[in-house]
């Protein structure tokens, strides 16, 4: 028996991997949060599957049913929005599962971030621009940020910086980077990225605000904020120049 924490990807339903797939397909019990997997993502699960919705559980709850699957010697398919590795609360479910000896792997998922910047048609690391991409979030309604993980210390290099869990403070966070990126940034803001009704905003830091409370954008939303988003006439990356030795290019 084996749990499998799987990336479930940003919100399309084919936004996951063949592996994911396989997973959820051979997994007699499925965890999920309601409010945020395409139900069309459980079409993978056996016809008797048990599915379990984890939106209004606690982490109590959740290992409950991790472990009475174990103690059953079912697998489960334990989705997680997006990509396990950021923002998923995996981490102290596999620490109880430690604890209690029962065996999980991870399935790498498309992350809200990418989707967005796929929407966008931008890459966030340009040439001469930006070549770090900063994940974070503020910490209302949520865990408390380490101290010295501000948004304008980790804006200080002005890499291109990502803002995952924060859209219904963006006048806090408006604020906080005003004074380190410049009022004229670029600033792009994508709602339910993937989906069909996804939402995408593009403006400066210093308009970003009230665009985002005119569209009504409450939640599932990312905020990327740096110049990659609107570079223009950079040089050419170093990868495919004929500048490059390739003598040991196979």
């Amino acid at each position: 028996m084996t749990v499998h924490f799987i990336g479930a990807g940003p919100g399309a339903a084919d936004l996951i991997t063949l592996r994911a797939r396989d997973l959820i397909a051979a997994s007699p019990v499925c965890l999920y949060a309601g409010s945020l997997v395409d139900p069309a993502v459980l079409a993978h699960c056996p016809p008797d599957a048990r599915l379990v919705d984890t939106a209004r559980l606690t982490l109590d709850e959740i290992v409950g049913h991790l472990l009475d699957a174990h103690a059953a010697g079912l697998d489960v398919a334990r989705l997680c929005s997006g990509d396990p590795s950021v923002f998923s609360a995996v981490a102290e479910q596999m620490r109880r599962l430690d604890a209690a000896g029962v065996p999980y792997d991870v399935c790498p998922g498309v992350s809200a971030f990418a989707a967005a910047a796929a929407e966008l048609r931008r890459e966030l690391t340009v040439p001469g621009v930006a070549q770090s991409v900063v994940l974070t979030r503020t910490s209302e309604n949520a865990s408390a940020m380490p101290s010295g993980e501000t948004l304008a210390a980790l804006g200080a290099a002005r890499a291109t910086m990502v803002i995952h869990l924060s859209v219904q403070r963006i006048e806090a966070v408006v604020a906080e980077l005003l004074p380190v990126y410049g009022a004229d940034t670029p600033v792009a803001v994508v709602a339910w990225a993937s989906r069909p009704d996804q939402v995408v905003l593009r403006g400066r830091l210093d308009t970003v605000a009230a665009a985002v409370r005119a569209a009504g954008i409450r939640r599932a939303a990312v905020i990327i904020v740096g110049d990659a988003l609107a570079a223009e006439g950079f040089r050419d990356s170093h990868l495919y120049s004929v500048e490059r030795d390739r003598s040991c290019v196979s």
